[in-house]
């Protein structure tokens, strides 16, 4: 298992939003998570820069692949482009960070 760190961007307005739709998440899109290898998963808002962190454990045979092909992950993706700086397809526009320091 590996950790995977990410950041994504809110629009103006939206936090309160974006937590409501996080706390009523599909149980099917959680589900999707869980079989793809995901665990451990969470995300933080910077309420400053309306930057979210996600934080994610990966298994081994986690394939990033068979995420975006999903239909109700393009469905999630498609309910939250509205308030979140999305790519054309409405997948949200992430960049990866390094980690550049850990302790257990």
């Amino acid at each position: 298992m590996h950790r995977n760190a990410f950041k994504m961007k809110l629009k103006p307005g939206f936090e309160a939003e974006y937590k409501k739709r996080h706390d009523e998440i599909w149980p099917e899109l959680t589900a999707i998570l869980s079989e793809a290898g995901i665990h451990d998963y969470s995300i933080f808002l910077d309420e400053e820069t309306l930057t979210l962190f996600a934080f994610q454990k990966l298994d081994d045979e986690y394939n990033e692949r068979s995420i975006p092909n999903n239909p109700i992950v393009k469905k999630w993706w498609t309910y939250m482009a509205d308030i979140m700086e999305t790519n054309p397809d409405h997948s949200p526009l992430v960049a990866s960070l390094t980690e550049v320091f850990h302790l257990d």
